[in-house]
């Protein structure tokens, strides 16, 4: 991970809350968040929620 300007960077995972998705154009299935999930396998965003 990079950031700019020094400092600590923190990210607790623990508290995000992903939901589970496949992919319409290649079948992958991947948790995700956020409201453009895309594929991390093909990079469609033909996705649903499962």
């Amino acid at each position: 991970m990079c950031s700019v300007g020094g400092g600590d960077f923190n990210l607790e995972v623990e508290g995000l809350e992903f939901e589970r998705y496949k992919c319409n154009d290649c079948g992958n299935k991947f948790d995700g968040m956020g409201e453009e999930v895309v594929c991390p396998s093909c990079q469609s965003e033909n996705v649903v929620k499962i």
